[in-house]
């Protein structure tokens, strides 16, 4: 077992090395901004493709070809509609199986093969060790699996009745990307759940048994976190209404409140702290997580880091002391 662990844990399968490239690509995007303008030619598509909303405005001159792709950045509510419904789906497959046994789709089981889904052999199970360990990753992709789905719906819910969208826009490129990201993400933590060559483990009555202390942290730091982002999308959508929550106009103010005390874009902290609750769950060693973790935090860092610089150059009394994204140090 031992051995299937050690594989399973530093593997570079499709979905790792898929990951690692998202990450690695906006490492290189933020890297590219935080280097002196006159180093770099300036390419007015990468940075429109890398910007959105109200970043756009800050960036150079858009060309006329860049703007016929533009589409309404309220669609964003498209990206959560198709995460509910298809990690809904994975979610209603994963329980009929972890605690009723039931087969996985010939179709999904291999699709996860094909991109590395993690595999146990019967002959590996025999020692008691080896089932605890198998039975913890599972209920662990399980709970990840519920954490998605859950933050999915909680921002369907936000993006109806709590945020206020102004006249703002995406490119396309971003549009079809995000709707593509969370059936990825869903996929990703499905692929996590320990399969032989027909089912995956099968949990059944055994739901308390399998939980560990990292179960219980992971799931306090995601409500936290959740709660955190929840009351920072608030403070974002008040500053565009009135004392009676009447919208009144859709322009930028500059937010105060909560996170927004430290960092100019609290609720992409908050993203990251939903992210690595999600790590911490999985029990602090899955690497393929971990690099779901890395892509967020570098995309999450980039677009703080456009939102930061829009605000200090729109604002002249914007707060000195904030940071873009995480407090005291970016």
């Amino acid at each position: 077992m031992a051995g299937w662990a050690g594989a399973e844990l530093w593997a570079l399968n499709p979905l790792r090395t898929l990951w690692l490239a998202l990450a690695a690509a906006f490492l290189l995007a933020l890297l590219l901004q935080l280097t002196p303008a006159w180093l770099l030619p300036s390419c007015a598509l990468f940075q429109d493709l890398i910007r959105y909303g109200k970043t756009k405005l800050s960036g150079p001159q858009r060309p006329a070809i860049c703007r016929a792709f533009e589409i309404p950045k309220r669609y964003f509510s498209h990206f959560y509609i198709i995460s509910v419904l298809w990690n809904g789906f994975l979610l209603w497959f994963l329980s009929q199986s972890l605690f009723l046994g039931v087969p996985f789709p010939n179709w999904l089981r291999a699709l996860l093969r094909s991109l590395g889904a993690t595999q146990f052999r019967a002959l590996e199970m025999e020692s008691k060790a080896s089932l605890m360990l198998v039975g913890e990753l599972a209920l662990s992709a399980f709970l990840v699996l519920v954490f998605v789905w859950v933050h999915s719906l909680r921002r369907l819910f936000e993006c109806f009745y709590i945020s206020v969208f102004s006249n703002a826009v995406i490119h396309i490129v971003q549009y079809c990307f995000g709707l593509v990201y969370y059936v990825l993400v869903g996929i990703t933590v499905l692929s996590q759940v320990p399969m032989d060559d027909k089912n995956v483990y099968v949990l059944g009555k055994n739901l308390l048994i399998q939980a560990r202390w990292y179960h219980i942290l992971g799931m306090m730091m995601f409500f936290w976190s959740s709660a955190h982002q929840y009351k920072c999308h608030v403070i974002l959508s008040n500053l565009r209404r009135n004392k009676k929550g009447v919208v009144v106009h859709c322009q930028h103010r500059i937010p105060f409140g909560d996170w927004f005390e430290y960092v100019s874009s609290a609720n992409y902290l908050a993203e990251l702290m939903i992210y690595i609750s999600m790590a911490v769950t999985f029990g602090f060693h899955n690497l393929t997580w971990w690099l779901v973790v890395t892509y967020v935090f570098f995309s999450q860092a980039l677009s703080a880091f456009f939102s930061h610089k829009f605000y200090k150059s729109t604002f002249v009394s914007y707060p000195k002391h904030r940071k873009a994204f995480l407090p005291f140090l970016f």
